[in-house]
């Protein structure tokens, strides 16, 4: 049997308490309880600071599912997310570009800016960045990266904002923490939503924020509830369930 961490079994046991004393105070047996506990959103940010943590600053993230049928390309949900209270990282990003637009790109911060000489380099296997934009004049030449790009989620693509004609005010966006979002094959979205450290109102401001955003890139034809669950962690931390209003 695989041992457990002191830090592991000190959260079970907190997580116990927690959910023992909730279940009490509502009037309701323990063993009336479904086998999972649902929190308000401040309740499990407040749950998730208090219990022990890491030694580094953890990320704090949603898993949303959805219901969709990821097998069909009309239901696909992606986009980008700006948060109010950004996320606590400074994201890398390049830019595919050249002459005034690359002076931009350089100008407003972006990591790296080059066109053929930048492909060639990702050809060969470099792909050390979050993010990737670049101006619909140039997605011809950048298309050719998809093969590689595209299965790391890293391909530019208008539905996220990352091929557009306003470089600098893309880049600055992406930089501050403006988050790319999609699907994955079981109808799950992930997404960071700002650090530990955070306090619960800012952390709520940015899940709010993220919840609504989803909401409104429901796709047309989908019937039932869109939003069917969601989950807040953070790294090597619980995942503690939502209740849905």
């Amino acid at each position: 049997m695989k041992k457990r961490t002191k830090r592991y079994q000190q959260i079970i046991k907190q997580l116990k308490e927690i959910e023992k004393q909730s279940t009490e105070k509502d009037g309701a047996k323990i063993e009336d309880r479904k086998k999972c506990y649902y929190y308000s959103i401040p309740e499990s940010l407040g749950v998730l600071k208090a219990l022990p943590q890491p030694k580094f600053d953890a990320t704090v993230e949603i898993a949303i599912k959805l219901g969709i049928d990821p097998k069909k390309s009309e239901h696909q949900v992606r986009s980008s997310v700006s948060f109010p209270k950004g996320i606590g990282k400074t994201k890398r990003v390049i830019v595919f570009a050249a002459g005034k637009e690359a002076d931009e790109a350089r100008a407003a911060g972006a990591t790296e800016v080059g066109l053929e000489d930048l492909i060639k380099k990702i050809e060969g296997g470099w792909t050390d960045f979050d993010v990737a934009i670049t101006p619909p004049s140039l997605m011809k030449q950048v298309s050719k990266l998809g093969r590689i790009l595209g299965p790391i989620g890293k391909m530019p693509s208008p539905k996220t904002g990352t091929v557009t004609d306003e470089i600098s005010v893309a880049v600055k966006e992406f930089k501050a923490g403006k988050t790319e979002y999609r699907n994955d094959a079981d109808g799950n979205l992930h997404l960071p939503v700002g650090k530990i450290s955070f306090s619960v109102n800012d952390l709520e401001a940015n899940i709010n924020m993220a919840i609504e955003h989803i909401k409104s890139h429901r796709p047309s034809g989908i019937k039932g509830d869109f939003i069917r669950s969601i989950t807040v962690s953070s790294t090597m931390g619980p995942g503690l369930s939502i209740k849905l209003k």
